[in-house]
């Protein structure tokens, strides 16, 4: 949170506005918002992300440049909005003098609705007179936080329509997963990193598909929290039976590593590196994006009830949200060797 250290130091005069329409965000704040709202400033990547994926014309600019592969799974007109840096989470980058000059109409903040986020919030709202909303990022949470966007950018409709694709995609695979239910859970460790020792506790939300996919998150047995690091001795005593990353330097580690490979996951063939194109599917960052992603744990879990219709699960997917239609050979980049379902792969 590097800009809470900087903001009581920084005196921004208010910025007048008329407040039109009183709206309450995740976090029960009051947020006075303008009648037209014409651009929008994401706090971090998660908001960059569903902001992109509700209205893109309304970004302010990404939090950083695109990279290639994020460039391969956006249309080129969004490819080189301005870098805005980021308010919130690990190397915040952007300070006030950035908001003010950009003259958003809203701040967008999406993830933890947690106290030091709320506190943060104030401030900033208080000190430049910007509304700044907060939305809850939980997993489950995602068809109510599209309304909620929706309502706060002033277009429900574009909010209702994902919100109902969202409620159709955790639907459909709800009532599908209950066909595996009398299967054992797969046991899965999740490695980030190029030594895929970061992992997620019990809560995280970095690890929230696991549990919507039926499956054990074997680094529970470490505790609640959020991310942390593991030994390798923690996960041999786990020994899972499927790891995933989204780390390729880890997913060529793990194939070689005279510790690693001999896990059962690995003998196996049971490694997954989550697609990363725009984002991950899996995690990196934890936004609406994951939705994509819990199609694909299915498919990486389940191969022979949820392996079929994920390719047009994925089109389908990429053209109504990261408004983007994808060729076979697009699709074919996005799930690379060690992405795709099915087969065992070992390198």
């Amino acid at each position: 949170m590097a800009l809470m250290g900087c903001l009581g130091a920084l005196a921004v005069p208010a910025v007048g506005r008329a407040a039109v329409r009183r709206m309450t965000d995740s976090a029960g704040r009051a947020v006075d918002m303008p009648e037209t709202v014409s651009k929008v400033f994401p706090a971090g990547p998660p908001a960059s992300i569903i902001l992109y994926m509700m209205a893109p014309d309304l970004m302010a600019g990404w939090t950083r440049p695109l990279r290639g592969q994020e460039r391969a799974g956006i249309p080129a007109r969004y490819h080189d909005l301005p870098t805005t840096g980021r308010l919130t989470g690990r190397g915040g980058s952007a300070n006030l003098e950035t908001v003010m000059m950009m003259k958003p109409d809203l701040i967008l903040d999406y993830g933890s609705v947690k106290p030091t986020y709320v506190s943060l919030a104030d401030r900033v709202q208080a000190q430049t007179g910007i509304p700044y909303a907060l939305i809850d990022g939980r997993f489950d949470n995602i068809p109510k936080s599209f309304l909620t966007l929706g309502d706060l950018i002033g277009r429900p409709d574009r909010g209702r329509a994902c919100a109902a694709k969202a409620e159709e995609i955790i639907g459909e695979l709800a009532a599908a997963r209950a066909s595996v239910a009398g299967a054992s859970p797969p046991r899965v460790y999740y490695g980030r990193g190029a030594d895929g020792l970061q992992t997620g506790l019990k809560g995280s939300i970095n690890v929230e598909l696991l549990a919507h996919a039926g499956a054990v998150n074997v680094a529970e047995a470490a505790g609640e929290g959020g991310l942390t690091k593991v030994s390798l001795e923690h996960v041999l005593g786990w020994d899972p039976d499927v790891i995933l990353t989204t780390d390729p330097n880890f997913f060529e580690l793990v194939w070689t590593h005279d510790v690693w490979k001999t896990l059962r996951a690995v003998k196996a063939g049971r490694v997954y590196l989550s697609p990363t194109i725009p984002w991950g599917w899996f995690d990196r960052p934890p936004s609406a994006n994951r939705l994509i992603g819990l199609y694909w744990l299915l498919a990486v879990l389940y191969p022979d009830h949820f392996l079929d219709r994920l390719e047009d699960r994925a089109r389908d997917f990429y053209s109504f949200f990261y408004h983007l239609d994808i060729d076979g050979d697009l699709l074919a980049r996005i799930m690379g060797p060690g992405s795709h379902p099915g087969n065992p792969f070992r390198p």
